[in-house]
């Protein structure tokens, strides 16, 4: 019976899921055990036919989860119970060098930088779709004028595809991240017991240098018996940095699909209930789930931060933990990108809401754009700055729009003409460096994401 809802199928795709099935993280050590050994048999430390011996057996898919598990029930150890099914496809000739000069985290590490590397196969070009879908959506409503709002307040005019484009930008951001941390977490390890790779002596190094680059993976510089956990911390920082870039955009789609802003929409689709009681209701289900499970993937960073210190050369302190952390991680955030992707893909954007909204205060959107004409006209700062005040609280205890308060006051009128104060609140005129901004993260996502889309 499974237990948790990553096992029943209600999170996560089987692409991502399938990496961490015990049969691939056996396939995976499998693979390890083979490139070690014809790694070992180029350089004479073992004969090219043992090497190839194993390295057959190792990968011949063969070897199954089920038969280790039942090794594992004498031993009570994985790894040995591996070693020794594999050594059960073997001749008798092959069986002294299966395993020679590794060590059990040889295997659980190389094996979790294999993981790594192939779930972030599966992110990346992900992450870089999500890119350039925002991008696209940036230029699209990048000329409509919506209501820029700070400490959840109206502040001012803004492009609606400015929202996009700060989005767009950060996921690019985020392919160029994972790109640049690959060296610092693929890590094949095959230095032994304490991480001097006693039994093959000097030859080790090129061993290692072999087998990592037979396993798409970049040679330890230095290890103990484990590899680095600020590793595998690093990897962790990474996947929580995207969910919660997913959390933001999920917070603001939220945010603006309240019943009093209403200007975005998550897809409702036919026959969908929003509501078991109130059958009218539309709820942005989509994006809070992205909100919650982003909580549970930035939790994964403190348990990778505390495996950082282990004792010594190593202790176990780390390993049962690390058994959920790099899959949940890689598996929530996965199952984040697929949602918001759909989410954005179809959100409905509601123009004539977004309009509507910059008029909720009667024109005192328009403030900043008072303050700075009168500037223009000589007037010090904060002269106008407490006159254009006076007349916005003025205006909003009686009702009034503020461009009629504003031509009724002296301090306007006497620096302003009617056709100024008009020319002012006109939105289209406030978009600002808008239009660039949007094209200059446009060509920036198009020549990140280029690869991939």
């Amino acid at each position: 019976m499974a237990i948790l809802p990553i096992d029943n199928g209600r999170y996560g795709t089987k692409e991502m899921m399938d990496i961490f099935s015990e049969q691939k993280k056996v396939d995976y050590q499998l693979e390890i055990e083979g490139a070690a050994a014809i790694a070992q048999s180029e350089i004479g430390i073992i004969s090219k036919v043992v090497g190839k011996e194993i390295h057959r057996a190792a990968t011949s898919g063969k070897i199954t989860a089920k038969r280790i598990k039942q090794l594992e029930a004498k031993s009570d150890h994985d790894t040995a119970a591996l070693v020794e099914s594999l050594s059960e496809k073997c001749s008798k000739k092959a069986r002294p060098w299966i395993h020679y000069g590794l060590t059990s985290n040889d295997l659980v590490d190389t094996s979790n930088s294999m993981q790594m590397r192939d779930a972030l196969q599966i992110i990346e070009p992900k992450v870089a779709r999500m890119a350039s879908i925002l991008a696209k959506k940036a230029v699209k409503h990048g000329k409509i004028p919506a209501v820029g709002r700070t400490h959840g307040q109206h502040a001012s005019i803004i492009s609606f595809g400015l929202k996009f484009a700060n989005w767009a930008a950060e996921m690019a951001k985020h392919v160029e991240r994972i790109e640049e941390i690959k060296k610092r977490i693929l890590i094949c390890k095959t230095l032994g017991v304490v991480g001097t790779g006693s039994l093959m002596g000097a030859k080790s190094l090129e061993v290692q240098r072999r087998a990592a680059k037979r396993l798409k993976l970049f040679p330890a510089e230095v290890t103990t018996q484990v590899v680095p956990r600020e590793r595998y911390a690093e990897y962790a920082f990474q996947i929580a940095l995207i969910g919660t870039t997913l959390e933001k955009i999920a917070i603001e789609i939220r945010n603006l699909q309240r019943t009093e802003i209403g200007e975005v929409a998550e897809q409702f689709k036919k026959g969908q209930m929003g509501s078991s009681a109130v059958p009218v209701k539309r709820n942005p289900i989509k994006s809070e789930r992205v909100s919650s499970l982003s909580k549970l993937v930035r939790s994964q960073v403190a348990v990778a931060f505390e495996n950082i210190p282990l004792w010594h050369e190593r202790d176990l302190s780390n390993s049962a933990n690390e058994r959920f952390t790099i899959p949940t991680a890689s598996i929530l955030v996965d199952e984040m990108l697929e949602t918001m992707t759909r989410i954005v893909s179809n959100l409905m954007v509601n123009e004539k809401r977004i309009v509507d909204n910059l008029y909720i205060t009667k024109g005192q959107i328009f403030a900043e754009f008072v303050l700075e004409a009168l500037i223009r006209k000589g007037i010090p700062r904060f002269v106008a700055y407490k006159d254009v005040q006076r007349v916005a609280f003025e205006a909003n205890d009686k009702g009034m729009f503020y461009i009629d308060a504003i031509k009724n006051d002296k301090a306007f009128t006497s620096q302003l003409t009617v056709k100024e104060i008009d020319s002012i609140f006109s939105p289209e005129k406030h978009l600002g460096a808008s239009p660039a901004i949007i094209k200059n993260v446009e060509r920036t996502v198009q020549k990140t994401v280029k690869k991939f889309i």
